[in-house]
């Protein structure tokens, strides 16, 4: 997931250099949701191997 998310940052960058607004936009927002999506699931990871260790 983070690999994902770090693909599509880099598509954002490179989209904003080369001045597609648009797709910068759009790559930009994507990375954003996904790396969300990442600190959620590795936070409940982490809850739950808590959980199950004690």
């Amino acid at each position: 997931m983070l690999y994902w998310t770090l693909i599509f940052l880099v598509v954002a960058l490179v989209a904003g250099v080369l001045g597609f607004g648009g797709i910068a936009s759009t790559a930009s927002g994507i990375a954003k949701v996904l790396f969300v999506i990442f600190l959620v699931l590795f936070l409940v990871s982490i809850v739950a191997g808590r959980g199950f260790a004690g």
